[in-house]
């Protein structure tokens, strides 16, 4: 592994590989959880090399463009770290965050789930790009490329989602707030994570508000 390198190689790849991506699953959203995850990792005891991996490759497969399969991301990450020459104990490391980083991980039973402190870092900065204001372009970007509905008030939305309830929902896209985006605040991991969740927590409440105020004709 040439250290000079393995970073800007990874940017290159991923860029290639994402480049006809859907708008909040591209490259710019691997950019800004990049961005986040070493400012997280400023705070953080960690192998800063496996963050910076984990964060870029985290998406280059991501199942939802898949028909749900988990696997892919995971090959082809492994088969890139494996012909740049990282390090054994390093790539499987990037693999195994990979495969856990996602929130939709967070509501299955599996008792045997993998935890390091990389994984909190990675996971914290991939949670604040689904928050906040990006978080809300992104949440309708991906409504509208489903068309799905932006918000039915006779469709309620579903606080205890199974695993595979969450993958196989087609619910108004207002549900995916009260689904994940509003519970992200309270599973942040680090200190850094959850201060900058709070201020992107109250912007979100402050646009529903404004939300349902103009549905219902408000002024």
């Amino acid at each position: 592994m040439n250290q000079d390198t393995i970073i800007p190689n990874t940017i290159a790849f991923v860029k290639e590989e994402l480049k006809n991506a859907e708008g909040g699953h591209d490259w710019f959203h691997i950019e800004r959880v990049f961005r986040n995850a070493l400012l997280i990792a400023k705070e953080e005891k960690v192998d800063v090399l496996v963050v910076s991996l984990a964060a870029l490759l985290h998406d280059i497969a991501d199942p939802k463009f898949h028909q749900g399969d988990e696997t892919i991301g995971p090959k082809k990450a492994t088969k890139f770290l494996i012909a740049q020459k990282v390090p054994k104990e390093i790539g499987q490391h990037v693999v195994k965050i990979i495969k856990h980083v996602s929130f939709k991980n967070s509501l299955s039973n599996d008792k045997r789930k993998f935890t390091s402190k990389e994984l909190e870092v990675v996971q914290d900065a991939d949670r604040l790009d689904a928050i906040g204001a990006i978080g809300i372009a992104r949440c309708f970007n991906y409504g509208g490329f489903k068309n799905r509905e932006l918000y039915n008030p006779e469709i309620l939305p579903n606080l205890t989602l199974t695993k595979e309830e969450y993958k196989n929902s087609n619910a108004p896209t207002i549900n995916h707030f009260y689904e994940k985006l509003l519970l992200l605040k309270d599973q942040m991991n680090t200190s850094t994570g959850k201060q900058i969740a709070l201020k992107r927590h109250q912007f979100m409440e402050e646009y529903l508000n404004q939300f349902y105020s103009e549905w219902n004709g408000k002024l």
